[in-house]
């Protein structure tokens, strides 16, 4: 059965998503292997997660997407390699699956994923040239829109942060004419997390129909973080401090318009979410996938969304 990708947003009802693989994680890395600040700070304090917690995390998050009956694929097991965050590996725009060009140390990941993606008609997949670096967790759909986190910094090139650079976005502005493409240029650090932003969706993410969570600090120019706020209107959007940028709050995910899963632990967005927008938050813990510098959606690929 082949799969017919539709993504047109990051809320509408999921019917069928790739949720990554958390078994034969590896032992910790080094400093000097972690390839984002968040892992550093926890493999330099010594909190870095075990894998029987990873795996009771991730088994919570299925249970909540298979009890909304979304059909959920898992790359293959590669031994002694991080398989949580599925979404670096691809992304869906519409019916399109975008290859991601995704850093050398994690090159491998990509053929554990070869089963799924060759449930895809070929036509449907677009393969980038080596030069244009891209991961899923830079782009966030939006309707007509097409958000996409980047880095402008001179010093691209060194920073392991940096994960999308402006030819990529030159290529889906070719692919997608119709989209308006919007280029937010983050901030990055190799090493400390409360200086830099691995992923746009670190920064913001989409909840429900017109809704939003923030972190204005996380933009290199406040003019990106004020055209948000001017797209989604201020009383749409959600601020969160610095605490919860480092938690990781913005990175929920939406299994509906009006259904997200969150991390129990995130006490004053959940609360917001439910009381004041009036969504369903299934809550769940992902604590120590955090530390690893990805949450929810992080760990997910969405293939269809109705």
């Amino acid at each position: 059965m082949g799969i017919n990708l539709n993504i047109k947003n990051e809320t509408g009802r999921l019917r069928s998503v790739v949720l990554g693989q958390p078994k034969s994680n590896g032992p910790v890395p080094t400093l000097e292997e972690s390839y984002d600040a968040k892992s550093y700070h926890t493999i330099q304090n010594n909190i870095y997660p075990k894998e029987q917690d990873i795996i009771s995390e991730m088994t919570e998050f299925e249970k909540v997407l298979k009890k909304y009956d979304v059909e959920v694929f898992r790359p293959k097991i590669l031994k002694d390699y991080n398989q949580v965050f599925a979404r670096d590996v691809a992304f869906v725009i519409e019916d399109k699956m975008i290859i991601s060009n995704i850093i050398p140390d994690r090159a491998d990941e990509q053929e554990a994923y070869r089963h799924i993606i060759d449930k895809v008609s070929w036509r449907n997949i677009i393969n980038l040239p080596e030069t244009a670096h891209i991961e899923g967790g830079d782009v966030i759909v939006w309707n007509g829109f097409l958000f996409i986190g980047t880095s402008y910094s001179p010093d691209y090139r060194n920073l392991k942060t940096a994960r999308t650079n402006e030819y990529a976005i030159e290529i889906l502005k070719e692919y997608f004419p119709k989209k308006r493409i919007i280029d937010l240029d983050l901030k990055k650090n190799d090493t400390k997390p409360y200086e830099g932003i691995l992923h746009l969706d670190c920064t913001f993410n989409i909840v429900g129909n017109d809704k939003c969570i923030i972190y204005k600090n996380g933009f290199v120019d406040e003019s990106d973080y004020q055209l948000l706020l001017d797209i989604f209107g201020e009383e749409n959007c959600f601020e969160v401090n610095d605490k919860e940028m480092f938690e990781m709050n913005p990175n929920i995910f939406s299994i509906a318009p009006d259904v997200v899963v969150s991390d129990k632990t995130f006490t004053r967005l959940n609360h917001h979410l439910r009381d004041e927008w009036g969504f369903t938050v299934e809550e769940i813990p992902y604590r120590e996938i955090s530390k690893m510098g990805g949450l929810l959606r992080c760990s997910t690929l969405p293939l269809v969304r109705e």
